[in-house]
């Protein structure tokens, strides 16, 4: 009988949970979570949205439920998108003084002084046509939009915003962001840039969460093709060197590999979107019996911080940060 030769073949850790838990590669902590909320006007508000099991609409005096939940939990970072009663043209609710975001922005820095918020800077949700920008003879106009959007990152830091997340893909608008802030006296507050955002087709849910469906054509001449890994680096240097303080890539499931990429290129804090479309299937899968929802919720978890993420925006944060404290996935 031939000699084994053990030099070929690869150990595997055949030991017991504790020793596996200390030669773990990947390490995810709760306070790496992001929990998206929808913000309407209005009081009384809590309203499951359909397409989004479990996600609800909120209103300034009943969003301190689901932020009280989260921080109990022990995830502590919230995304705040606003839903306006009345759209226009320009999206003038963005940064409107009472619009939805800001009134709850005070709110929860007046109520949750502990909480890191971080508001979405785009137009899609308060314009009429739900483009992420001014629409002039049927085209973004890029410039007068970047004009509205430091606007309304101003808006959002004076309310109380600790990080404003521009999300509309305009050329140079971290830049303007950047300066318009730091103009306004608003030097401490960060961007969280929407670096890398596809023309996905996972935001269906999220387009009906948020009511900012285009009302014609698409996103696409704005958001990037999802054939490209070479734009989205580009993208990502871009807006690192306008000063963003924070990327993101967004969606995941399908980009693990954009994500990889754009981490071995920065060392900037690398964000992950889970966007509404992955929660969704997970959510409709599970419904049917076709999967472990716990299961398949922290297995792909771990895999957006396998890739590189410092930190993951998700509709499951607060059930991620109790399964990390249970130490499953930690």
């Amino acid at each position: 009988m031939a000699a084994l030769d053990f030099t070929k073949r690869p150990r595997r850790l055949r030991v017991n949970a504790g020793v596996r838990e200390l030669a773990r590669e990947t390490r995810v902590s709760e306070k790496s979570l992001i929990y998206p909320l929808f913000i309407t006007e209005g009081s009384g508000v809590r309203n499951e949205i359909g397409s989004m099991p479990g996600q609800y609409h909120y209103s300034a005096d009943t969003v301190g439920e689901a932020v009280a939940s989260c921080l109990d939990a022990g995830a502590d970072k919230f995304l705040l998108f606003g839903l306006p009663e009345h759209k226009d043209e320009t999206g003038s609710g963005a940064w409107a003084d009472d619009g939805a975001v800001q009134n709850v922005l005070r709110t929860l820095r007046r109520d949750f002084p502990a909480a890191l918020l971080i508001s979405d800077a785009c137009l899609c949700e308060y314009t009429s046509h739900g483009h992420c920008g001014v629409v002039e003879n049927g085209k973004i106009n890029n410039d007068k939009t970047l004009e509205l959007l430091t606007k309304t990152a101003v808006s959002h830091a004076r309310a109380g915003a600790d990080i404003i997340a521009p999300s509309d893909m305009m050329d140079f608008r971290v830049g303007a962001i950047r300066a318009g802030l730091d103009g306004a006296g608003f030097e401490d507050a960060l961007i969280l840039s929407y670096a890398v955002k596809y023309a996905s087709g996972f935001y269906g849910p999220f387009r009906e969460a948020a009511k900012s469906a285009p009302a014609f054509g698409d996103r696409r001449t704005y958001q990037m093709d999802y054939h490209n890994v070479r734009e989205a680096l580009r993208e990502a240097a871009s807006d690192e060197a306008e000063g963003a303080d924070m990327l993101m890539v967004k969606p995941t499931m399908s980009y693990l590999d954009v994500l990889a990429g754009v981490r071995a290129q920065t060392n900037l804090p690398l964000a992950a979107y889970s966007v509404s479309g992955e929660y969704a299937m997970i959510k409709t899968a599970a419904a049917a019996g076709l999967i472990d929802e716990y299961a398949v919720m922290c297995e792909t978890a771990i895999g957006v911080y396998r890739a590189g993420a410092d930190m993951l925006i998700s509709y499951y944060a607060p059930e991620l940060a109790r399964a990390i404290r249970k130490g499953d996935i930690g």
